[in-house]
């Protein structure tokens, strides 16, 4: 397996919330922040501008609607284990992404997923989240990131490859692929 080529700062105590302003390739600015109780209304709003085929994608589930149960697991996390962000355009006052870290017990491996505003597409935020959020798991010992994936979701399986990820068939189900790097 490839190694992901994200840096993790040596010492993470200046990022100790994982709070930053973060920009991407194409200078698109944004401010991620981990998620709190409290966000589940604007967070509903954010995935009201997910297009129906990246709510499918992002719950691999049929969905057209984030309910108060999924909005409740975003926002009310252990902080050991699993990890919030939420992106927030700051001129616009728009949360525009959402993207979640989960680990298994011994926080050796970490499953990722990435939502985000219809309306912010292609400006490289997925990327720049991922970024982070693999810093993120760096920085707390994990060693492998993984996302599952949706065959048809061509567009996030080219952007992790393009990070370094590789794909292999998922066990349970042939519709499905795991996309994961070691970090």
């Amino acid at each position: 397996m490839t190694a992901i080529a994200i840096d993790c700062p040596k010492d993470s105590a200046p990022l100790r919330d994982w709070s930053a302003h973060l920009t991407t390739r194409t200078g698109y600015g944004f401010y991620v922040r981990p998620a709190q109780p409290g966000d589940e209304a604007t967070l509903a709003g954010l995935f009201d501008h997910v297009s129906p085929d990246d709510l499918r994608f992002r719950f691999l589930s049929s969905t057209r609607k984030v309910g108060d149960t999924q909005l409740a697991a975003l926002t009310h996390v252990d902080h050991q284990h699993a990890e919030s962000f939420v992106a927030i355009d700051l001129p616009a006052d728009r949360m525009i992404a959402s993207a979640m870290l989960a680990a298994d017990a011994d926080m050796k491996t970490a499953e990722v997923a990435i939502s985000i505003d219809s309306d912010y597409k292609n400006r490289g935020i997925g990327w720049v989240l991922l970024e982070h959020i693999a810093r993120y798991a760096r920085a707390h010992g994990v060693k492998m990131l993984q996302s599952i994936e949706s065959r048809e979701n061509h567009a996030a399986i080219e952007l992790e490859r393009e990070m370094g990820f590789t794909a292999r068939p998922f066990p349970e189900d042939s519709t499905l692929v795991i996309v994961e790097a070691t970090l």
